[in-house]
């Protein structure tokens, strides 16, 4: 039944549908970032009574938000384990994805199931045995685990390492074999083959990689609130909890503090999003 519309007819109703959708999915995501930008300009007051004015902002809540609760101690000790999370998980992520998308080897496909199972638990089921097994290096071997940065950066390489293998798994398959086989002709060995010719090709997939990893475990609130018990290696979700409560629930401050623990990940999306967004969807044509 085609209501007597003629093919462009049913193609512009169809643009103009998918451009609908996409507004709205604009506007649902970005009128809340809007809304915390306004209410971090506000006074506590103005944002309990749900007033909005513009004639007297106040900058000085990004100052006093600063201060108050040492936001800068958060906001260092996210980007130190969020880099080095980054860092190491990408690196194991790298190697095993290669070796998943090249090789046949015993137990490959059991690996390759096992990696993906992983993710079908719930992160706060593993709560609980890494707080204990913290525990137990600390009273046993005198390492300290918990209150460090070696040990946020240990149960988050853990947890976005297995994804990260498939996303470059699935970017690794993409790349044609014969172009190794080239190289290999032209005498690189097999390592220098995947380090000179397959890797810079891969340059979108480690990209985007990189950004999931590091914008996960900015992000992560749970395992950072737990296991840290003081500031140490505190991360910026922790911080940004602290205002809830601690501070008669300063609204203001809470919101200064969410507006700039959001500009790195605005930051770092937008820079890399080409990469990022071509990095993801490598896997959907050849896998």
């Amino acid at each position: 039944m085609t209501l007597g519309l003629s093919p462009q007819a049913w193609k512009r109703i169809h643009k103009l549908a998918l451009f609908l959708i996409t507004a709205f999915a604009v506007i649902i995501t970005v009128v809340p970032l809007i809304w915390m930008v306004i209410n971090s300009l506000q006074t506590s007051n103005d944002i309990t009574l749900g007033r909005v004015q513009f004639t007297n902002l106040r900058w000085i809540n990004f100052r006093d938000m600063w201060i108050n609760v040492k936001f800068a101690t958060y906001f260092k000790n996210s980007i130190i384990i969020c880099g080095f999370t980054t860092l190491v998980a990408g690196f194991f992520a790298t190697m095993a994805g290669y070796a998943m998308a090249r090789y046949r080897f015993k137990g490959s496909d059991s690996y390759s199931y096992g990696t993906m199972a992983t993710q079908m638990i719930p992160g706060m089921m593993f709560l609980l045995p890494i707080y204990m097994t913290f525990m137990w290096i600390k009273e046993t071997i005198g390492l300290p685990m918990l209150n460090t940065y070696w040990g946020m950066i240990i149960v988050y390489t853990a947890f976005y390492t297995p994804m990260s293998i498939w996303i470059m798994r699935g970017f690794f398959a993409t790349i044609p074999k014969e172009v190794e086989e080239a190289a290999l002709i032209d005498g690189c060995s097999p390592f220098g083959a995947f380090l000179k010719v397959v890797l810079p090709l891969a340059t979108p997939g480690l990209i985007a990689t990189g950004v999931y990893i590091f914008l996960t475990a900015w992000d992560e609130l749970l395992f950072a609130w737990v296991l840290n018990t003081n500031t140490n290696a505190a991360t910026v979700p922790v911080g940004i909890r602290l205002y809830v409560g601690q501070f008669q629930n300063r609204y203001d401050l809470l919101m200064a503090a969410a507006t700039i623990s959001t500009l790195p990940v605005l930051i770092t999306f937008f820079v890399s999003q080409k990469y990022f967004i071509s990095g993801m969807t490598a896997g959907s044509v050849k896998g």
